[in-house]
């Protein structure tokens, strides 16, 4: 009883996962926020776009980069991961489609 007491706790005192949508179309990316706190997001891509879209993230002076895997037109894709704090860059690797403008910057506050 006390144990599950516990746990009950340790639920609900962790923090709820910043969320965050792109929206993808040719040839942009829109936030629906320039900032989320650090840690656990929830990021979504929704493609609005004729083409498949997907998403790259990665902080800058980072090494490792985040994968959305590519998104149909007419549908959404999302990815959880934990967030440092820092400007990232977001885009588009399908194709010239980071070329031709669908890039990002989004800030990670602590």
């Amino acid at each position: 009883m006390i144990v599950s007491f516990i746990a009950a706790l340790l639920v609900a005192a962790a923090p709820a996962p910043a969320r965050l949508q792109v929206t993808a179309d040719e040839f942009s990316f829109s936030l629906s926020r320039a900032t989320v706190k650090q840690g656990p997001a929830i990021i979504e891509l929704v493609n609005f776009g004729e083409d498949p879209h997907d998403l790259r993230l990665r902080r800058i002076g980072g090494t490792r980069t985040l994968r959305l895997r590519a998104v149909a037109p007419g549908r959404r894709g999302e990815l959880a991961a934990t967030l440092a704090p820092g400007k990232w860059q977001l885009w588009c690797a399908v194709g010239n489609h980071r070329q031709r403008g669908m890039r990002a910057t989004l800030l990670v506050r602590k």
